[in-house]
């Protein structure tokens, strides 16, 4: 048998397609959820319904958004989940999550088991919208679960770490083996919790800033920050900032990185050189 092939449905490739199958493993990412009838839940991808179906049981509604039309129009014709759902047939890059949570009166819960080859991107869409949601629960590469719960000082920490937990409380919640989708991936996975902030540990005056400073800092993460940021900073500003110019990228804490963004939008000459 084709392993590409689960429930009748061809895995596509270009779509990032792995499907769970593995009953404790979806119990357990089920029970770390805890969906709650009146809530206003959201799953990215549904794919075959391996998590909509046990999620979709204990609500009455549940909003699902599915780029494969085959499997958007599988789910419309659920024997049991049909009636629940509402189904949007379109790429979750390009969805309007805080008008979704404007029309359920309330912050969205949202979930999924992510394709890989979006997940990045995903997620710093989704960071746009943290006033409209309530938390997030993610299946995704283990790797980038390591990322996104990184601290300094570590190979893995890096711009995706210093965004995600600008927005977010980062928790991991358990890791999946490959043998427990079809087809297998090559890669293990990993559920993270991430719940926005309700209140700023460190408030920062214009987010694309502190975007373009991760950016430059990461890109040359080989480099110390008197190299990659020095067009931006001069040396003293650093000191004064209490963040040390010979230090690299991975060493510096999403504060210090918060506090050289709020610097630069109170400097906007000094982004011009």
């Amino acid at each position: 048998m084709n392993n590409r092939v689960h429930q009748g449905h061809f895995a596509r490739k270009r779509f990032g397609q792995n499907f769970l199958n593995d009953s404790y493993i979806i119990d357990s990412i089920v029970a770390a959820i805890h969906p709650q009838r009146g809530e206003a839940m959201v799953e990215i991808g549904p794919g075959l319904g391996a998590l909509t179906e046990p999620v979709g049981e204990r609500l009455d509604a549940l909003t699902v958004i599915e780029l494969d039309r085959d499997l958007a129009a599988r789910l419309q014709t659920h024997p049991f989940l049909g009636p629940k759902l509402t189904i949007f047939q379109q790429d979750a890059m390009t969805f309007d999550f805080a008008q979704l949570a404007a029309e359920r009166g309330q912050p969205l819960r949202v979930f999924g088991n992510l394709p890989y080859n979006i997940s990045t991107p995903l997620m710093f869409h989704l960071f746009s919208y943290t006033s409209a949601i309530k938390d997030m629960h993610f299946m995704l590469q283990k790797e980038v679960v390591n990322r996104l719960v990184a601290g300094p000082d570590s190979k893995a920490y890096g711009r995706l770490s210093v965004m995600a937990q600008y927005y977010c409380q980062v928790i991991p919640v358990l890791e999946v083996p490959p043998e427990s989708f079809t087809p297998a991936p090559k890669v293990d996975s990993a559920v993270v919790r991430l719940v926005p902030h309700a209140v700023q540990p460190h408030p920062v005056e214009n987010v694309r800033v502190l975007s373009r400073i991760t950016t430059e800092a990461f890109g040359k993460r080989r480099k110390t920050l008197r190299n990659s940021l020095g067009h931006l900073f001069s040396a003293e500003v650093m000191e004064n900032l209490g963040v040390d110019g010979s230090l690299r990228a991975e060493n510096v804490t999403v504060a210090q990185y918060c506090q050289l963004a709020n610097w630069l939008s109170a400097h906007p000459e000094s982004q011009e050189s």
